[in-house]
């Protein structure tokens, strides 16, 4: 009698440890963590104290390309995610966040690697940081623009006598454009200024210009605040032909800073441009050590008064745009 043979038993294959699974879905998320957060900091601060490199791909598409799986994050700052929407052209109204006048993150040194011959000692100042800080070289001066407020935070000049001397009798050529290095969610544009009832106010002004490109330069809406009419074509000219004056007397190199200081909620011109409450310039005759700042507001009822020292100008704004004495 043949007996029905028992079917074999499907051993089931081995438990891993709790432990062990535990363990391993830990290790690949810290390494995840890490990776994302390494990146981010390092594209962070390389772009914005290298602002002539292409914006870096986001951190997201760098991680798909390493093959790790995406992971949804929060945006950590909400506005960079709708540079590309226009606010309503309202002139004179508060911006939805309002511009500052300067920045307020950790102090970040400016490199402005194309163009330090425009600073004293070749040496960019230290500022507080901002991730739309951006520095833009000229053949006649640097700027350091600020994407928040659409406007410089300073413009940096070199001038001598020599340079004044060859600049005299330039044709101005009156020719404004906007500043095409510069993000278009960030830069002032031509419209931005029709019928706001502000002109385009030049930090670095024409008549320091000593070449037709430099000159041609000098009109990029990156060098420009709106500034009161008035103010503009009296008591600010007037500054600015002093400060030439005192540099075609002067035996060396004057450097001068020049820029904006914005109330709390600065009012602004057509897609967010900022409407400074103030105007400085600081002026620094490196043969001498001597400095002073023009600190006017930007008003039609302004006038010429004496200029304070650099020391209450610090205090004002914040900038320390000299080099320290010592």
């Amino acid at each position: 009698m043949t007996r029905a043979k028992t079917p074999a038993k499907k051993k089931s294959p081995p438990r891993r440890s709790p432990a062990r699974a535990s363990a391993g879905g830990r290790f690949p998320r810290f390494l995840k963590a890490l990776l994302f957060s390494s990146l981010a900091s390092f594209g962070a601060a390389t772009y914005m104290l290298n602002p002539q490199w292409r914006i870096p791909a986001p951190v997201q598409d760098v991680l798909a390309r390493l093959g790790w799986p995406q992971q949804h994050h929060q945006p950590q700052h909400p506005q960079q995610n709708s540079q590309h929407r226009q606010p309503p052209r309202e002139q004179n109204a508060p911006a939805a966040t309002a511009p500052i006048a300067v920045p307020t993150g950790a102090p970040a040194q400016t490199i402005f690697a194309e163009c330090r011959q425009f600073f004293p000692n070749f040496r960019p100042p230290e500022v507080p940081g901002s991730q739309q800080l951006r520095e833009v070289c000229f053949s006649a001066f640097a700027i350091l623009h600020n994407g928040q407020t659409k406007t410089p935070v300073f413009v940096a000049e070199r001038l001598n006598r020599q340079t004044l001397a060859q600049g005299q009798g330039l044709r101005r050529t009156d020719k404004f454009y906007a500043e095409a290095r510069l993000p278009r969610s960030e830069r002032a544009e031509l419209d931005d200024y029709k019928g706001s009832g502000y002109s385009r106010g030049h930090m670095a002004p024409a008549g320091d210009m000593s070449t037709p490109d430099a000159m041609a330069q000098s009109f990029s809406l990156a060098n420009m605040v709106p500034q009161d009419q008035t103010h503009n074509g009296g008591a600010w000219s007037q500054i600015e032909q002093d400060t030439r004056k005192y540099v075609m007397r002067a035996s060396g190199d004057v450097y001068v800073f020049t820029g904006p200081v914005y109330a709390d909620k600065p009012r602004t011109i057509g897609s967010g441009v900022a409407v400074p409450a103030y105007i400085y310039k600081v002026v620094y005759d490196a043969t001498t050590g001597r400095s002073w700042v023009h600190w006017q507001a930007n008003s039609a009822s302004t006038k010429a008064g004496p200029p304070i020292s650099y020391e209450e100008f610090v205090k004002r704004t914040g900038l320390r745009l000299l080099p320290e004495a010592g």
